[in-house]
């Protein structure tokens, strides 16, 4: 069996403040009065455009010492605008959690109620419906109500969910790690396969790693029902293939060629989560 221990260890020390590593977000900024270099701690010159601010969590420097500031970006809740289509890293950063609290929010209740759901994560909720749990979110974060006294419809939940997933900038399996995966499920020894999908699985950044794990061990109780809701791995591959990765330059022919290794890089996850995370 393959075990990540040093992962696990390296998550477990983390968990009481996540210290997820995270670049800064420096945009070219123009500073009225006086203003310091907060790395350098010299004056910056100038009228206009003396510097870069990050604009996460606010961090003040020259231009060429941004090059030098470590990745240790601690974004601040009052900047960051919204819960979807935000950055995962800087989100989890900001509530200081291991994972985006949507997800969190979304597989609770969808365990608590929606299991059994024929075709849980294939048929779709209702399109507006689905549009005001994202504005419950983004409004209201981890306060957002999604109960069954508001949202009856579990298929509403299980849409916001792969909306979530679907309109983060980076995909929870990242742009750098894709074309990695795609041909670690081109193997055809499965023991190899197997391996090489845990290798590339490391080089995930930890937030995107333990969402996923998390993701996956629910997937896995969802298969447990197959027999009430028919969705086995093979069907939630189809499903959450394309939702967890895109390839990097925006191709129609390469999207279509990799479906099916999407949907088997899923499937394998979902099978072997207790053996890969």
């Amino acid at each position: 069996q393959i075990t990540s221990l040093v992962r696990r260890a390296a998550l477990t020390q983390n968990d009481n403040h996540f210290n997820y590593e995270k670049a800064h977000n420096f945009k070219v900024h123009t500073f009225r009065g006086p203003h310091w270099c907060e790395y350098c701690a010299n004056f910056m010159w100038g009228l206009i455009a003396q510097g870069v601010r990050c604009s996460d969590c606010g961090l003040n420097v020259h231009k060429q010492c941004s090059k030098y500031v470590p990745n240790d970006c601690q974004p601040d809740l009052k900047r960051i605008k919204r819960v979807y289509c935000c950055d995962l890293t800087t989100l989890v950063k900001a509530h200081n959690t291991q994972r985006p609290m949507v997800v969190d929010s979304c597989i609770r209740e969808i365990e608590a109620r929606g299991l059994k759901s024929e075709g849980l994560y294939r048929v779709s909720g209702f399109t507006e419906h689905i549009e005001d749990v994202k504005m419950a979110f983004d409004r209201d974060g981890d306060k957002a109500d999604i109960s069954a006294s508001i949202y009856p419809d579990i298929n509403i939940i299980a849409g916001a969910l792969k909306l979530y997933f679907r309109d983060l900038p980076i995909p929870v399996i990242t742009y750098d790690t894709y074309s990695k995966f795609i041909e670690a499920a081109k193997i055809s020894n499965p023991d190899e396969r197997l391996e090489a999908i845990h290798e590339v699985l490391m080089l995930l950044p930890a937030a995107h790693y333990e969402t996923l794990r998390y993701l996956m061990i629910h997937l896995k109780k969802v298969t447990l029902h197959e027999k009430e809701n028919f969705m086995n791995a093979e069907n939630l591959g189809i499903v959450f293939g394309p939702t967890l990765m895109r390839p990097p330059e925006d191709s129609t022919l390469a999207t279509l060629n990799d479906m099916r290794y999407q949907k088997l890089i899923v499937q394998i996850l979902i099978e072997n989560e207790d053996v890969l995370f």
